[in-house]
């Protein structure tokens, strides 16, 4: 008898922005009490993990994303206690929990770094990277940071030690220093914290940044300002997630990490895999930045055949934290539909980001209001959960609404059956019924040009997905024939009968038609 599949590649994964999600004292902001308060809504919808993004304690210069103590909760959110009640309330229903974790860098507040900085001579000087002033006072290189659109340094002088220090992101972000044994152990320490009070994995931000040469070498000219070119593929990394993977693996239950690994080439992305020994899982990012058109789709769904499936699973994902919600990259109601087929159809675990089974898009956020280094307010808006005043949050959320809250509530598109809710939920339920949609294999379908097609399978279950992405109807006769519809994106009102013109921006999932 074949073993059971890990519970990552069965998964669909829920991504929470806590402070957007679910507000449980009417401060505003949300909170751990407010997502226990709606774990009722998972589980109705039927996904089968949360994953938290930062809840740490932090100055918030990048919302969580700049640590200032690895091991307990923000004060904003709440306490460890409603911590270990979240993973608590998660388990009892049968939902796994995975949490951010945020390696390369911490904030400048983060009692390590206060300490790195107070001299030259403190113990843990070595724990960040400081470089002294060449004879010009210009920086140790030419790395930029990701927050520049005009080439700003990655270092800043500290006036304490009158000393370059790194920092790939903001300056109050200064980067870890991994070569350092200190570093590798405290922060291995950090992963066994959490992994005592119960969390079944880690998503590992900018993972592919920890590494640095120690020469810390010049970016080629040509590509600046573009930044960490020398970093994007640093080999130093690799046995450092290897590390990481040893960690988990002292625990039992399956222990999970995924990688953002911010690389375009997935002959890269898929080095991380490390044979089996480094990352379970890794994002797939070209979708998040692509058009919605079969001349990117397709040739990004073969480079994921080809390259990641060979050395490990795969992971989908169309929405996040840091990028424009897919109705507003979409541009319409029925590519945010048609979009859910590919997101749960596709051989791999998907991770879908809170407010995109409500159809939901970026809220406008006037001027004054922007709080967000990156701007990326808009898709950070908070979830709606009803028509009331407030919508089930305190009178003033921390950012505006997104638009047609009145539609986009939970509450109006769990009691409409034709919602795309509720289509996420009749495709939820389809793929945790079935092993071939969840871990069957993938054959891609001769299809028109603007199609995508392709079967799951296994065993004696097969199952047909058809998604037109183009502009104008397509002649699918030849691909229905012999198959009936199990979802459609459009809900028509046909029956089992498959339409044999498949509509712009429509999606089928098919089964073989009975008798």
């Amino acid at each position: 008898m074949t073993d059971p599949a890990p519970w990552w590649k069965t998964a669909v994964v829920y991504q929470i922005y806590p402070r957007s999600f679910a507000d449980s004292n009417g401060d505003g902001i949300g909170d751990l009490r407010g997502i226990i308060d709606r774990l009722d809504h998972l589980q109705w919808l039927g996904v089968d993990a949360i994953w938290l993004s930062p809840f740490y304690p932090s100055p918030m210069a990048d919302f969580g994303y700049d640590v200032s103590d690895y091991c307990d909760v923000d004060p904003v959110f709440g306490n460890l206690d409603d911590f270990d009640a979240l993973v608590d309330a998660c388990h009892t229903r049968g939902l796994r929990v995975v949490i951010d974790w945020v390696p390369n860098h911490t904030s400048d507040q983060h009692p390590w770094f206060q300490a790195s900085r107070s001299s030259k001579d403190d113990p843990k000087r070595d724990w960040y990277v400081w470089r002294p002033r060449n004879p010009d006072g210009s920086p140790p290189n030419n790395w930029v940071t990701s927050w520049s659109e005009d080439g700003a340094p990655a270092w800043t002088i500290d006036p304490v030690t009158d000393e370059w220090y790194l920092h790939l992101f903001l300056p109050q972000q200064p980067d870890l220093n991994w070569r350092n044994p200190g570093v590798v152990e405290a922060m291995h320490d950090v992963l066994r914290f959490w992994l005592d009070r119960g969390v079944d994995g880690f998503r590992m931000d900018v993972i592919h940044l920890i590494g640095k040469a120690e020469d810390l070498a010049d970016d080629p000219e040509e590509f600046l300002p573009l930044p960490h070119v020398v970093l994007n593929h640093e080999p130093s990394c690799l046995p450092l997630v290897e590390g990481i993977r040893s960690v988990l693996d002292e625990y039992d239950g399956d222990r999970m990490m995924v990688g953002e690994i911010g690389l375009l080439d997935t002959s890269m992305v898929a080095d991380y895999y490390v044979d089996g020994r480094g990352m379970q899982l890794a994002f797939n990012f070209p979708p998040l930045y692509a058009p919605w058109d079969t001349l990117f789709w397709r040739p990004n769904i073969d480079a994921v055949a080809t390259h990641i499936e060979p050395k490990g699973w795969p992971a989908w994902v169309l929405g996040n934290h840091d990028n424009p919600r897919q109705a507003t990259r979409y541009g319409s109601e029925e590519r945010s539909r048609a979009a859910a087929f590919l997101l749960l159809g596709l051989r791999g675990t998907p991770f879908l980001y809170a407010g995109e089974e409500l159809g939901l898009a970026d809220a406008e956020v006037p001027a004054e209001r922007v709080v967000d280094p990156g701007g990326r307010d808009g898709c950070r808006a908070p979830i709606p959960w009803d028509s009331s005043d407030d919508h089930g949050w305190g009178p003033d959320p921390w950012l505006p609404w997104p638009p047609e809250i009145d539609l986009r509530n939970v509450a109006a598109q769990v009691d409409d059956p034709a919602s795309i809710a509720n289509l996420y939920r009749r495709l939820l339920a389809a793929r945790r019924s079935s092993a071939a949609l969840q871990v069957g294999s993938q054959a891609m379908l001769d299809s028109p040009d603007s199609v995508l097609g392709w079967d799951r399978a296994e065993g004696p279950e097969r199952f047909r997905f058809l998604v037109n992405l183009g502009p104008d109807e397509a002649d699918v006769s030849s691909l229905v024939n012999g198959w009936e519809v199990l979802v459609d994106s459009l809900e028509t009102d046909h029956g089992p009968a498959p339409d044999t013109v498949l509509s712009a921006d429509h999606a089928m999932l098919l089964r073989p038609a009975a008798g």
